[in-house]
This record gives C-alpha cells, sequence and structure tokens, in this order.
C-alpha cells in the first residue's frame, strides 16, 4: 500500500469525511459466511485456515473444490464500512480506527512509525491502495518457494480475471508518468502487469467506477457446498496431538477460537487435513508463539508449553522503508491512488499519489464570513520505495490475548545498502521535480515558481550524501509492504510446512525474506491460488 506523507494523517483524521456508500446487492460468498456466535461449539474440517486475507481467501475458494473449508476472520464484512470500498476512504480508514473491531488495526513499530495490519474480510488486500503488479523474476529465486511457473502463471490469471482492471490515468499520474520517462526511467511499458525495468501503468483492484476488489471477491469462485467463512472469530492458538512420526513428535489437530461473546469454539481436523494459517507478518509468528512454536527459553518465559523449539520464530522480520514528499497543487486535482511506477536501475520505486482533502481555516475570523459549502485541498505525493530490504527485525509477544499488537521493531536502515537506495530514489524524486512535466505544479510567486510542499521538502543540496541520509532516518514511513517472521528455511520449509510439526503450513507474507517486485498484494494473491492448487495435487497423488 502507498500514500501521502504520515504528516497528512492527522490533517486528514481532524478534516476528512467520506459519503457513505452502501452495496445494492450482497456478493455471492454471503451464502456461506456466519458469525462466530452461531458456531457449534466443535465441528471437524479437512482444512482450517487462520485469516480470510489476500492469501487467505484464495487458498479457501482453491480448496473448497475438493474438500470442507472452515475460514477464520477476526474482522467483519468489507462492504458493511463505506471507507473500504472506495478510493476516497482509503485515508480515513486508516486513521479511524479503533481498539478490536476496525477495518484497519493501527500498530507503531519500536521504531516510532505508525503502521497498519488487515482486520477485515480481504485482510490488507481490503484496505490497501488498490495497485496490482506481479513479482519481479528476482523474487521466485530468492523466496526460496518450490515454484512451478506454469502453475504460477494460471494462478496470476485466475485472480485477474476476477479483481484486477486498468485504471484510466487523468492530471497528476499522467504528469507523474510524463516526469519519470523525461528523467530517464525508460523505456515506457504502457500498461503491463508484469515488473519491468522503466516506467508503466499497473493494475489496479478498483474499477472504473472507483470501487474496490478484494481478496473476498475470490470467495465469490468457491464451493460454496464445502466451505464456510467465520466473522469475528479471534484463533487463540493451534492444538496439537502427539505423533508417532519418525519425523516428528506432535501433530496439529485443530484450533481453539473465541467468537463475538467471548465463549470458546473447538474446529478440529480430519484425516490429512491442515492447519494453515494465513494471518499476515504479524498474525503467523504471534500465533505460532502462542501455540508453544518458538524458542524454548523465550516460550518458558511466558508460561507457554513449548510444543516445537524453533528459534527463528518472530525473527528476520523486515518492511520497506517509504521517503517522498508533498505537494499542495495549485491546480484542482483527482484522488488518486498508485497507478503509475518507475521501476529504476538504483534499487528503489517511485510512485505518486492524490488526494482531495476538505480544509477549513485553524482560526475564527471577524472578516470572513463562514462558508456553508466546504474548501478543498488538493495535495500531491511522490514516493520511494526501495528494494529488498536488508535491515531487519524481530516480533515479540506484548500480552498472551491475540487479539493485541504483539511488539515489533524493523530497524529502518540499519544495513548502510537500504540507506545508500533511499538516497538514491530521494534524488529521483528531486529530478523527477525538477522536470517540465512538473511545472505546472508550482506556484508563482515574486522570485518566479515554486512548489508549496506539506511536510519536509528536499535538501537543497542533493549531491551531499550526508544531507540525504539524514533526510531519509528523519522522514522514514512504511509503505505497509511489510513481511517475514516465519521465513523459509527457517521456520517453515520450500513447500510452507512449518518444520518440526505435521499438518501446519503458514501460506502469506511472514514467509517472505523480500518483498515482491513494487508492491506485494498481486504476489499474495497468487500465492493463495497457487498453494491451493499444489495442495490439492499433493492429496491426489497421496
Amino acid at each position: 500500500m502507498a500514500s501521502i506523507s504520515n504528516l497528512l494523517l492527522p490533517l486528514i483524521a481532524l478534516f476528512f469525511t467520506t459519503q457513505a456508500q452502501s452495496d445494492q446487492q450482497s456478493p455471492a460468498y454471503m451464502e456461506f459466511v456466519v458469525n462466530s456466535t452461531q458456531l457449534p461449539p466443535e465441528d471437524t474440517y479437512d482444512y482450517i485456515i487462520v485469516g480470510g486475507g489476500t492469501a487467505g481467501c484464495p487458498l479457501a475458494a482453491t480448496l473448497s473444490k475438493t474438500y470442507r473449508v472452515l475460514v477464520l476472520e477476526r474482522g467483519g464484512l468489507p462492504f458493511s464500512n463505506p471507507n473500504v470500498m472506495t478510493r476516497e476512504g482509503f485515508l480515513p480508514m486508516l486513521t479511524h480506527n479503533d481498539q478490536f473491531e476496525s477495518p484497519a488495526q493501527a500498530f507503531t513499530s519500536e521504531d516510532g512509525v505508525p503502521n497498519a495490519r488487515g482486520r477485515v474480510l480481504g485482510g490488507s488486500s481490503a484496505i490497501n491502495a488498490g495497485f496490482y503488479s506481479r513479482a519481479d523474476e528476482d523474487f521466485y529465486k530468492r523466496s526460496e518457494i518450490n515454484w512451478d511457473s506454469r502453475v504460477v502463471q494460471r494462478s496470476y490469471e485466475w485472480v485477474e480475471k476476477a479483481i484486477v482492471f486498468q485504471p484510466e490515468l487523468q492530471t497528476w499520474q499522467s504528469a507523474v508518468r510524463d516526469g519519470l520517462l523525461e528523467v530517464g526511467v525508460e523505456p515506457y511499458n504502457g500498461y503491463s502487469l508484469n515488473h519491468t525495468l522503466g516506467t508503466k501503468i499497473g493494475g489496479s483492484t478498483f474499477d472504473s467506477s472507483g470501487r474496490r476488489h478484494s481478496a473476498a471477491d475470490l470467495l465469490n469462485l468457491a464451493n460454496a457446498s464445502n466451505i464456510k467463512v467465520v466473522l469475528y472469530a479471534s484463533v487463540d492458538r493451534v492444538l496439537f496431538a502427539p505423533s508417532y512420526s519418525l519425523t516428528s513428535r506432535q501433530n496439529a489437530n485443530g484450533v481453539v477460537f473465541r467468537d463475538r461473546a467471548g465463549e470458546y469454539h473447538h474446529a478440529m481436523l480430519r484425516d490429512n487435513g491442515e492447519v494453515i494459517l494465513c494471518a499476515g507478518a504479524i498474525g503467523s509468528p504471534q500465533l505460532l508463539l502462542l501455540s508453544g512454536i518458538g524458542p524454548r527459553p523465550y516460550l518458558s518465559s511466558w508460561g507457554i508449553p513449548v510444543v516445537r523449539h524453533s528459534p527463528y520464530v518472530g525473527n528476520n522480520m523486515y518492511d520497506n522503508p517509504r521517503n517522498g514528499i508533498s505537494i499542495v497543487s495549485p491546480v484542482p486535482l483527482e484522488q488518486s491512488l498508485i497507478q503509475v511506477v518507475g521501476i529504476t536501475e538504483s534499487g528503489a520505486y517511485l510512485e505518486a499519489a492524490s488526494n482531495v482533502l476538505p480544509f477549513s481555516s485553524p482560526a475564527y475570523s471577524a472578516f470572513l464570513r463562514p462558508s456553508s459549502s466546504p474548501l478543498y485541498l488538493t495535495v500531491a505525493s511522490i514516493m520511494e520505495k526501495i528494494i529488498g530490504p536488508h535491515s531487519s527485525g524481530t516480533l515479540r509477544l506484548a500480552s498472551t490475548d491475540v487479539r493485541s499488537n504483539p511488539i515489533v521493531r524493523f530497524n529502518y536502515f540499519s544495513n548502510p545498502l537500504d540507506l545508500e537506495r533511499c538516497v538514491n530514489g530521494s534524488r529521483k524524486i528531486g529530478d523527477l521535480l525538477r522536470s517540465r512535466a512538473m511545472d505546472d505544479f508550482k506556484f508563482w510567486e515574486w522570485s518566479g515558481t515554486d512548489f508549496r510542499f506539506v511536510g519536509p521538502a528536499l535538501p537543497v543540496d542533493q549531491s551531499n550524501n550526508a544531507l540525504m541520509g539524514e533526510f531519509c532516518r528523519r522522514t522514514v514511513s512504511t509503505i505497509w509492504h511489510y513481511h517475514g517472521g516465519c521465513v523459509v528455511g527457517r521456520v517453515v520449509d520450500h513447500n510452507l510446512k512449518v518444520l518440526g510439526v505435521h499438518s501446519l503450513r503458514v501460506v502469506d507474507g511472514s514467509t517472505f525474506t523480500v518483498s515482491p517486485g513494487t508492491n506485494p498484494q498481486a504476489t499474495l494473491l497468487m500465492l493463495g491460488r497457487y498453494m491451493g492448487m499444489m495442495i490439492l495435487k499433493e492429496r491426489m497423488h497421496r
């Protein structure tokens, strides 16, 4: 996800409102969606998927073709909140949150950077900026997941046919595209879903009317007779039973979860079934720790019975830092989220957004007559995201209550290569601002024309590495592409099965050591479908 500078968020929280928009028709998946209070105390399933998010929904839809599937989602319906469903609602949704039920659950890392995680059916695909672009080729090698390229391609296409649209560029996005080409981010690749060096228009999960589509829409493709999606279900822990296998002492056999009224339920596995964690890069490592899979001394210090000593759970936490600038535009601009991206050779990606914000005078004036119609302020932003990153941190428990955020530290720019890439990306933003394509967004002043910045501007001397590095550290924010905590080769194997136990898998971004391409949404949606197809194939051979 990407947006304007975090410095605008308090302004938005105070002044931004959005017009409510209700759905005219319920989606087909409502046929098998229930509230957690409606479930019996115990039931059995072939697959129990914890988290109805970006990977969990396509995974569940795929497995339901043949097997009985339960999806346990801690949030509610996406279309019940009008801010979730519109581009205009993106920013207020991130700022208007509560402790237990808002679609976006806020948290702040120990680095002091505000962040958010999805808590709604559809997960982060229901609260992000909607940009869709496939992974770079290097990701498939570095991820260490066992990939079948033909199934990868078919999985992308399955997603794209259902929820991906070609955006129509308007004033700001067109200017950014032209400016990127002017400053050498070439070639121009037009509209493309592939990751290719140069400037391109990517896909969007917002359709031409501005309505959001998310992973939840992929549930419309499920076998309705084989799936149950449960809302407001908080999974406390995975349950285990002794295993008599030579390779593992423990076998996952179900989960225990709380409904909205605080009552406990047990969901248990049938023979040859699996519990699959799709709770995201914050939720999946947290749930493994609460279930007794993690470093033995650490679990013991919390009084958690140790199921499996796994020292790397919660390690290798990454978040791609975002840096950039925001300006007030002298000309009216449309509301736009990410549509154009510049893929540079220097380890950085450039993206942009424009937002129309209601504005009111901060002080009452006796000389101004109150206006009955609101005034609007147009803010345009350019941001850069570095590839990787190389800097990593940790996740640890803050409480044994799964509803509470764990404690996360990402250690932004602790690796000097990340800082170097941020400097490169920030310099490219400076080049873009000096392009002719940006002239229309300057204000006329006595001394000439210039931009009016909201928040910090780039250093005047952009050739100075120290000044540019200080700018990166001082203005760091998140682009919400955090990942890791259950990485391949340390916590899970190359098929995403948790090492040392049976019948437990993790299928989400917590398994990644690198963010795929410019934005991870496309890859995570593909991953859910892909792993579903591979599990079906594995079961058939078995």
